[in-house]
């Protein structure tokens, strides 16, 4: 897991450090020590610590006059034992929602298990964003089965055509307006 390295192409137009409005501005990162782990695997010194022993992440880009933000996940969630959706509302959602960001792009292709608990954050989040959204993409199957499992899957948008997006190819302002289309698409059917 150490030389999975958040995406970092996108540096050109964002870094998390040098926003005034992030929680993590001013981080210093040393790329010679690590520090965080995963159930004893180390993970690359990049990767943000939000309060977790199981879920790192990474803000790729955030944009505050269109509101959103595209945030890069790693681990495993476990809402079970550690919590982990209160660590991720309460250090870096609040903070971002404060600043205006109310829809949000989570990437989870890096993110092995989830374990559910009850889904108060989830619904805090939801009513939170008011006119805005929570979409999960590239996250895993088994993922996205769990989250059907547990009703999580009610506060997001996820699945279908969102399961498979090559975020790559794309700057951070056309991946936001393309699934921006598809959740416009999937809430008029609503």
């Amino acid at each position: 897991m150490h030389d999975i390295e958040p995406y970092w192409q996108w540096r050109e137009y964002y870094t998390a450090e040098t926003d005034s409005n992030s929680p993590f501005f001013e981080r210093e990162y040393n790329e010679f020590e690590f520090e965080d782990n995963v159930y004893g695997y180390l993970i690359h010194p990049q990767w943000d610590n939000i309060g977790s022993s199981t879920l790192f992440m990474k803000i790729l880009y955030a944009d505050y006059d269109d509101g959103f933000a595209i945030i890069e996940l790693i681990g495993e969630w476990n809402d079970c034992l550690y919590n982990d959706i209160m660590y991720l509302k309460r250090n870096i959602i609040d903070h971002m929602l404060d600043k205006g960001i109310n829809k949000f792009i989570l990437i989870g292709e890096n993110i092995l298990n989830f374990h559910a608990s009850d889904d108060c954050y989830y619904e805090e989040w939801f009513e939170d964003v008011e006119e805005g959204w929570i979409s999960l993409f590239n996250f895993r199957d088994h993922l996205l089965q769990e989250f059907e499992a547990y009703g999580i899957d009610y506060y997001f948008i996820m699945g279908g055509r969102l399961t498979d997006i090559d975020w790559r190819t794309r700057n951070p302002k056309s991946l936001f307006r393309e699934v921006s289309r598809m959740v416009t698409k999937r809430i008029s059917l609503y």
